[in-house]
């Protein structure tokens, strides 16, 4: 596959509203548009074409051709169409690539539909915030709209550690450094060990993926900074009990009270498709830091109180995904079907609109 032909693949899959582009081996160029994977009417993908993909993206002397790497992630982008973000990979003998669509504006909080509570949460300016979710559900957009909120709010110094850097953030107030693991630094840890070290008012750190990362960022937090960080987890309750897994049996207990000292909130999210097609909306869950809830993570035996204490505390900004998705499916964003799908508890969305109402 030639470079014009790939700029011309991936235009038209930015101006169809793609959020992801699959070119594999024996497959046509398949494309996620408003979450439904469509191929393209085209030839199937040769290997020869997807290794000439890669090489287009990569350069041939990589580690990744030269050492028989497995899989490596690259952000690029393409003037007038919009950044990528490349996972290139192994399978049968052959390379694939997905790649997800990064759009060059970072998004506002506003416009993507995130509660208002989340302006208050940028506010913070030492303490751990987690973005937690499913792969693709909009941490890094999320994110990513967090820190363009606080650097226009304030003269700060950020530092992002990402693998790899998706949105490039456009400075008007605060001095930002985009650091990429494999390219401007060989892991989080050492970068954020050296981060540190340079005077930052504000981390993100892109996945918080080891022991090792949790222990830096928690201790960032501990001195003064704030850490903003990602993790695959579905729900608040898990995404405790997640982070404190990571640290040994013998050093939980000690984590779990540090966890409970410095945690500002936890921000989940799902999506879920719109009512009108337009697209996918976000359901959004939000933990907030309280006494009850410092509580409740210190000890283990009262973490499943978790759900409960957000839904009791609403007018602090709390609330859980069936709560918000709920009001969406009141304010007809949503079908109550819509809504039962993506809940924790289907049955007790369909309760609540049973006696609140709601098509």
């Amino acid at each position: 596959m030639t470079l014009e032909q790939l700029l011309s693949l991936l235009a038209f899959g930015v101006k169809r509203g793609a959020s992801d582009i699959h070119l594999e081996a024996g497959f046509a160029p398949s494309y996620r548009i408003r979450g439904e994977l469509l191929g393209a009417k085209m030839e199937k993908l040769t290997p020869e074409d997807t290794l000439a993909i890669a090489h287009h993206i990569v350069p041939p002397d990589d580690p990744f051709f030269s050492d028989n790497k497995a899989e490596i992630d690259r952000g690029f982008g393409i003037a007038g169409v919009s950044r990528f973000r490349a996972s290139i990979f192994r399978q049968r003998a052959a390379i694939g690539l997905v790649l997800r669509v990064v759009p060059f504006d970072v998004p506002t909080l506003r416009q993507l539909n995130l509660p208002v509570v989340l302006d208050a949460i940028t506010g913070a300016r030492q303490g751990l915030v987690l973005v937690t979710g499913a792969t693709g559900s909009g941490k890094t957009t999320t994110i990513s709209a967090m820190l363009g909120h606080m650097e226009k709010s304030d003269r700060l110094h950020i530092i992002t550690i990402e693998e790899p850097i998706e949105f490039l953030l456009n400075p008007t107030k605060s001095l930002i450094i985009q650091r990429e693991v494999g390219a401007d630094t060989a892991t989080y840890g050492t970068a954020l060990r050296s981060a540190l070290r340079q005077d930052p008012d504000v981390l993100m750190v892109g996945e918080m993926r080891d022991r090792e990362t949790a222990e830096i960022c928690l201790k960032a937090g501990e001195t003064g900074h704030l850490v903003i960080s990602s993790l695959h987890t579905v729900d608040a309750q898990r995404t405790i009990g997640r982070f404190v897994g990571m640290f040994a049996p013998e050093e939980q207990p000690a984590a779990r009270g540090r966890l409970a000292d410095t945690l500002k909130a936890v921000v989940g999210l799902r999506l879920i498709v719109r009512t009108d097609g337009q697209g996918q909306i976000p359901a959004v869950e939000v933990l907030l830091s309280t006494r009850a809830i410092q509580e409740a993570i210190r000890d283990p035996a009262k973490t499943e109180d978790i759900p409960t204490l957000m839904e009791k505390a609403r007018d602090v900004g709390m609330q859980t995904f069936d709560q918000h998705l709920v009001d969406m499916c009141r304010s007809g964003a949503i079908t109550a079907e819509t809504a039962m799908r993506g809940a924790t508890r289907p049955g007790d969305i369909q309760r609540a609109l049973m006696l609140g109402g709601g098509s």
